[in-house]
């Protein structure tokens, strides 16, 4: 995927939760840097009553409560193979660029 194509995407997360910092730095080696942004569901309480113990998840756009929520990632994904889910879920989101 082109880098100019990624959308911004917003990781929900907890503090303490392993699944969600191991996520987290995965897709900071695979995302162009700006594309992510970390928010702790504990920090909101709206965010906490609806995600509380679904994270992590990944939104796409910058209003988890508003923007779409993409499937739960498999928590065993790295490399090219979670860049490959990546795209694949993102495609409805990203924008064609030409050339």
């Amino acid at each position: 995927m082109n880098h100019s194509a990624w959308p911004p995407l917003v990781l929900l997360t907890r503090s303490g939760c392993c699944l969600c910092s191991g996520l987290a730095e995965r897709l900071g080696s695979l995302l162009p840097q700006g594309t992510l942004r970390l928010v702790d569901v504990d920090g909101d309480p709206a965010l906490q009553r609806r995600f509380g113990l679904l994270v992590p998840l990944l939104v796409v756009g910058t209003d988890p409560l508003h923007d779409p929520v993409l499937p739960r990632a498999p928590p065993r994904l790295k490399g090219l193979a979670l860049q490959r889910w990546l795209e694949k879920h993102l495609v409805p989101f990203t924008r064609s660029t030409p050339g």
